[in-house]
């Protein structure tokens, strides 16, 4: 299949060239009037059959996503390497060669493959979740739909034995851990948290917005002492010091707000989708069931 699609590949670049080269023969084949009808023919191969609109796009939806653009640049081209496909398959046929081995093994492991994903996209196509679920799933989890804004200051640190060779000498660990307690002193003594980000943050991202560092929810990807230090806080709390890989953090909860049902309702109904088919297959895993002989031989390493 590789092969037929290189093949196809090759001829529709060969065409676009030309269509380069040939601006106004290229635009002559674009159909007047926008996309035809699904039905309406747009070619009929040598033994008389008619080739629709609509079956061809069948046939370029299911080439590799990046020779799809290529493929509609000149669709003369398209239909051309398809009836070659199809010519080349009929002679197959025609010779037996789909019950021939290796033909017919490949045939049944391909349609085994289809018949599996089309029946996977069946379930979630068709799987319920109905809308009161979704909301009492909301309704019960409010925590995870919780957004916290905000703000940190941080004091970076390096292993000693590499803080000592910088022009400016770098702090290690222990340093850097005295120095962020004393300014979290300052600050639960009053002094204010955003004038201290400004005098003494290392993180420049969030230093240049006076220590912002977003809207955060519990879902998001964070490490876990981040995670369990900011959604700890109350409004206008700060936080001890939490010690990352190269530093420590202060951050301080600005504004704790719910996100609206509406925006997290797709994102639920995602989850308690995959949930269900999650369910299912775990289902089906456990209704088969397969009887291995005593004698049964075993596979051979390498077949």
């Amino acid at each position: 299949m590789k092969l037929i699609y290189a093949l196809i590949v090759l001829c529709l670049v060969s065409a676009a060239a030309w269509a380069q080269a040939n601006p106004q023969a290229a635009q002559s084949k674009a159909a007047p009037g926008g996309q035809p009808d699904s039905s309406t023919v747009v070619a009929v191969f040598d033994d008389g059959t008619p080739l629709t609109f609509g079956e061809l796009k069948i046939f370029i939806s299911n080439m590799p996503p990046q020779n799809q653009q290529l493929a509609m640049r000149d669709q003369k081209a398209l239909i051309r390497q398809f009836a070659l496909m199809r010519k080349l398959a009929k002679m197959a046929e025609k010779n037996n060669l789909h019950e021939q081995t290796p033909t017919k093994e490949m045939l049944a492991h391909h349609r085994l493959q289809v018949l599996l994903s089309a029946q996977i996209n069946h379930f979630l196509d068709t799987v319920r979740v109905p809308a009161e679920e979704v909301e009492q799933y909301y309704n019960d989890n409010r925590g995870q739909y919780t957004q916290v804004r905000v703000k940190a200051l941080y004091i970076a640190f390096v292993a000693g034995a590499q803080a000592e060779g910088e022009e400016k000498k770098a702090l290690t660990e222990a340093e850097a851990r005295i120095k962020i307690e004393k300014l979290l002193k300052e600050i639960r003594e009053g002094a204010d948290f955003v004038e201290m980000v400004r005098k003494h943050s290392e993180d420049e991202t969030s230093a240049a917005k006076d220590g912002d560092f977003g809207n955060l929810r519990r879902s998001d990807n964070l490490p876990d002492a981040v995670r369990k230090a900011i959604f700890s806080l109350k409004e206008g709390e700060v936080s001890e010091p939490v010690r990352q890989p190269n530093g420590f953090y202060l951050f301080r909860a600005e504004k704790i707000v719910p996100q609206p049902f509406a925006q997290v309702r797709d994102e639920i109904f995602n989850r308690l989708k995959q949930e269900r088919f999650r369910q299912w297959m775990e289902e089906m895993q456990s209704s088969v069931e397969v009887r291995f002989p005593d004698d049964a031989p075993a596979a051979p390493a390498n077949p």
